[in-house]
């Protein structure tokens, strides 16, 4: 008698068990007492959904995250499904890059769990968390919850026509409803990432991905090994610059996330993640020759009025900035831009020196002749730019500085271009600091 109750019991708690593989699985023997069982043993009426879209109160059972390492179902699952457990789980590695970018990724929080924070042009992160609820479709029973970190940082190349992406899923935790036969080590996460090129007609905007763009495993494959890396690159012809072949190519990089598990509606994030990149190879305008940005990153040229050496040009623009009714050429409701409003570099040398030559003009109309004196005329926005003196509104700015200082804040503004791979028509900042 005691051999078929043990038999018996067996049999059921197979039933729970297989419950998530076996299509159209019969509910177990007391469904009637207990839904959540009843739910989960039908796949067509189960989907993961956010837990932001449910009330507190029904999210009362499932608020005790458990770490991945530590979980384990109230029932036996089948054997064969295994994760990685305590000593044995690999440690996740990273450079001090990956580290450093990780730490201010942090720091973030807010930017990092939205679209993503740009530290650079050439370096972005994100740090997206996830919580999930694996309820039944009719909204009556609360089946498990999920929780994860999806990470990612993205590296772009100065001096090579390449983008690296590490991605990861991080921080697994999970709660299965008591009764309900649900076994966490079945669920899956998916990465599916995609790109795209620009510039049909140009041979160089053929954007090469890796061999593989997708991951899809388990949640204690993930747990093993949370890192996987994406290298995205761009051919080129050699050094065509000279012929005004800059050799751009545009690169919009997505990914979509999936939560999966036998029997069970998956859960989808089409947009988890995106990044647009530029390569090119605009030689030394750009500083090293060739590169790669992410071209939505903020350049910004940052001058100190603490700092003596462009102390004078730094007072120019703050003024210029701030109470551009103090500074000449001057008219009711003049604005300059560069702080709020972006400028953009202008690479044609014929139309800098039309800047220059009417900016020369505006100081010498105020001051008069300052020839032979230390003095130079500083202008505001700067010559290379599209918003200088030449362009015909008359929002610029002019003033007579100390002529080192003046030339000293043009090399900062080389220096800026270059380090951040401003090509023509590429727009950027100017802060003041005190």
């Amino acid at each position: 008698m005691t051999h078929h109750i043990a038999i018996a019991r067996k049999a059921r708690l197979l039933v729970v068990a297989g419950a998530l593989i076996l299509a159209g699985s019969p509910p177990v023997a007391n469904a009637a007492t207990n839904p959540a069982s009843a739910s989960f043993s039908s796949k067509s009426n189960l989907t993961f959904v956010s837990a932001a879209t449910l009330p507190p109160d029904t999210l009362r059972r499932l608020n005790n995250p458990v770490p991945l390492d530590r979980y384990r179902p109230e029932k036996t699952a089948a054997p064969a499904l295994e994760f990685a457990t305590g000593p044995s789980r690999v440690p996740v590695t990273v450079g001090s890059e990956e580290t450093d970018l990780r730490e201010q990724c942090a720091k973030q929080k807010e930017a990092a769990a939205s679209k993503g924070w740009l530290k650079s042009r050439f370096e972005t992160c994100q740090k997206r968390p996830f919580d999930l609820v694996l309820r039944d479709t009719k909204g009556t029973q609360e089946i498990g919850r999920l929780w994860f970190d999806m990470w990612v940082l993205g590296f772009a190349t100065d001096g090579a026509r390449r983008v690296d992406y590490v991605s990861s899923i991080e921080n697994i935790r999970v709660q299965t409803a008591p009764g309900s036969g649900a076994d966490a080590r079945n669920w899956t996460v998916g990465q599916y990432f995609s790109h795209t090129s620009g510039f049909p007609s140009d041979p160089s905007s053929v954007v090469t991905g890796p061999k593989e763009e997708n991951r899809d495993e388990l949640l204690g494959a993930w747990d093993k090994k949370p890192q996987w890396t994406l290298t995205y690159t761009s051919p080129d012809s050699g050094p065509q610059w000279s012929k005004g072949n800059l050799q751009l190519a545009t690169s919009l990089v997505m990914a979509e996330l999936t939560v999966n598990a036998p029997g069970v509606k998956p859960y989808k994030q089409v947009d988890a993640y995106h990044s647009n990149v530029r390569f090119d190879y605009a030689g030394p305008t750009a500083g090293k020759h060739k590169g790669t940005v992410f071209s939505e990153g903020r350049a910004e040229l940052k001058l100190s009025l603490k700092d003596p050496a462009v102390k004078e040009s730094a007072q120019h623009i703050l003024d210029a900035q701030e109470h551009p009714e103090r500074t000449f050429p001057s008219w009711p409701g003049k604005s300059v831009p560069g702080a709020k409003e972006p400028l953009h570099r202008l690479i044609d040398i014929n139309k800098q020196k039309e800047n220059r030559e009417k900016s020369i003009k505006e100081c010498a109309k105020v001051w008069g002749d300052y020839s032979g004196t230390p003095l130079q005329c500083d202008e505001y926005p700067f010559a290379s730019t599209r918003e200088g003196s030449g362009k015909g509104d008359d929002r610029y700015s002019v003033r007579l500085i100390d002529g080192k200082d003046n030339e000293t804040g043009g090399n900062r503004l080389n220096l800026m271009y270059t380090a951040n791979r401003i090509l023509d028509g590429d727009p950027f900042f100017v802060t003041i600091t005190s």
